[in-house]
């Protein structure tokens, strides 16, 4: 079973990395409407509160050199809420290849109505890239695609649209504007070798509906777009009773289905979990993916502005 899932692993790689075909290369995330800030930087300081969000992915478990991620977010308001700045540490890893990620955020927000505000974000920052993909078991003999890549940075650039009021928001970005080309020198072959990291834009937006007093209904959506790849849809729906226990179901079209819990220990400190069900050949080879979030918000002014959970 384990030669079989590396040899699955290896042809997956070479799609990603192939020179004529381009896969979507950053980290996922079915909480992703609890951690924004890592594709819009207009999400920035927007919770009225320092805000720190932890989060551990382990994707299709069981499979062998399966991605895994781990990440560290914090935003925080300052000069009178009308900017933010952020902060985002992401580390990747998919087989052989490994990222850290190291991202700074700003934003600058406007009242557009009493209720509504419009944030414009910045986001810059570095890729550090390796990848060994020697180690990996050659589907066919030479081939060309298999080389190492020590230690890369990667520079980049991103820009984020943010709107929101206390019910509902809607934001688009391009997180990496930059599309970096990752060259090596193959000595076995006497020839550079190319791949790119593509660009990805998200549209993001979500509301949360007061069905009764105990009861609110929050369904969101993610768009992910990268060219030479297809558009990648994500939709949820979840339940918050009593303002501290929630519960949702999400679909990944053509990947997966997710179960998501959500628990307030209190308004400021709050607990997540999604479990993802794989849809495509690959439920064969893992037992589904888990998420765990951890996310606190420090309120240092006692103006009584988190008086209740904040769902986005």
């Amino acid at each position: 079973m384990k030669q079989k899932n590396i040899k699955i692993l290896t042809v997956i790689l070479i799609l990603l990395f192939g020179f004529e075909s381009f896969g979507q290369q950053d980290p996922m995330y079915t909480q992703y409407m609890y951690n924004t800030l890592a594709v819009n930087p207009g999400y920035a300081g927007s919770r009225d509160a320092l805000s720190i969000t932890g989060l551990v992915r382990e994707q299709w478990v069981g499979f062998t050199g399966s991605p895994s991620t781990q990440s560290l977010v914090m935003h925080s308001p300052i000069y009178n809420d009308n900017m933010g700045l952020g902060f985002s540490v992401v580390n990747d890893n998919f087989g052989p290849v490994q990222q850290t990620m190291l991202y700074a955020d700003y934003s600058y927000t406007i009242q557009t109505s009493e209720h509504g505000k419009l944030a414009f974000g910045l986001k810059a920052g570095l890729n550090i890239y390796q990848a060994d993909l020697t180690q990996l078991d050659r589907v066919e003999g030479g081939d060309q695609s298999i080389y190492n890549i020590d230690n890369k940075l990667l520079p980049n650039i991103g820009v984020g649209v943010y709107y929101y009021t206390g019910k509902g928001y809607f934001g688009i970005s391009a997180p990496k504007l930059f599309q970096e080309d990752i060259s090596t020198y193959n000595n076995t072959t006497n020839t550079l070798e190319n791949s790119v990291l593509r660009r990805h834009y998200f549209l993001i937006g979500g509301y949360v509906f007061d069905l009764n007093e105990h009861i609110k209904f929050k369904p969101s959506f993610l768009l992910k777009a990268v060219e030479g790849s297809p558009l990648s849809a994500d939709l949820s729906a979840n339940f918050f009773f009593n303002n501290k226990f929630g519960v949702g179901l999400a679909h990944r079209f053509d990947d997966s289905f997710s179960g998501l819990l959500q628990y307030y220990v209190t308004p400021q400190f709050r607990i997540g979990y999604a479990y993802d069900f794989t849809t495509t050949e690959l439920r064969h080879y893992n037992s589904g993916t888990h998420e765990l979030m951890l996310g606190y918000d420090f309120n240092f002014v006692d103006d009584n502005r988190i008086r209740s959970p904040r769902f986005f």
